[in-house]
């Protein structure tokens, strides 16, 4: 399970974590979004570019040897901080906080923004960056089910563009056969559905022998 880190930090720590990148990626994030947008003259673009330069040098003195992956505690509910839709330390994610049915039946969903960054045609969300939210909802559906898995097809079928702004995604679990899971979902936009969505996910060896090996679903690698 390379990439899964156990590094079991308490609830407190946990909280003042949160508490504190949550935040710092947010200014990195809205810095993206200003970056895009900014109008300066060239003195300022310069200016800026060496203050962030110096930023990045000192957060560079210490840090890890590679990606973040997934750290889990006692609980084992996973913390994957550098996920590129979800994840709380990572300024490219819009990020995505996906909900989950109470019943575990499998349906999620989720209230997003996207704005500039997302940007495919003008005004429109990139039809990458929707495949890429809704293979991580239709990811999350299988494992609310107890059957998570890695991606093995992914097939979109793009109904309308999808306009930068407010916008939700819902996935569910159509069906299960051994370790494959079929999950649906789609993207909505003010005018309705813009993407649809039908994925495969095969649970893999790993996550089997773990599985067979406790009496309760493990979550961290959902």
């Amino acid at each position: 399970m390379a990439g899964y880190v156990q590094d079991d930090i308490t609830p407190e720590e946990l909280e003042r974590q949160e508490a504190l990148y949550g935040p710092f990626t947010d200014a990195v994030r809205d810095l993206v979004d200003a970056t895009i947008r900014t109008l300066v003259d060239e003195e300022q673009v310069r200016r800026a570019q060496a203050e962030i330069e110096e930023i990045t040098a000192r957060l560079r003195k210490e840090q890890l040897d590679g990606p973040f992956g997934v750290r889990f505690g006692a609980t084992r509910r996973g913390r994957p901080w550098g996920n590129t839709v979800v994840g709380l330390r990572n300024p490219a994610a819009p990020p995505l906080v996906i909900e989950h049915h109470p019943s575990g039946d499998g349906r999620v969903w989720s209230d997003f923004h996207l704005g500039a960054a997302y940007e495919g045609p003008p005004d429109l969300v990139h039809g990458g960056v929707a495949a890429m939210i809704l293979d991580q909802m239709l990811g999350e559906a299988a494992g609310a089910r107890g059957k998570p898995g890695m991606t093995a097809r992914l097939t979109l079928s793009y109904r309308q563009g999808t306009p930068l702004g407010d916008l939700r995604s819902e996935a569910w679990v159509e069906s299960i056969d051994g370790i494959k899971t079929i999950a649906k979902g789609h993207i909505l936009g003010p005018d309705g559905v813009t993407v649809e969505a039908e994925g495969l996910f095969v649970m893999p060896k790993w996550a089997r022998e773990l599985m067979a090996h406790r009496e309760d679903t493990p979550k961290y690698f959902e």
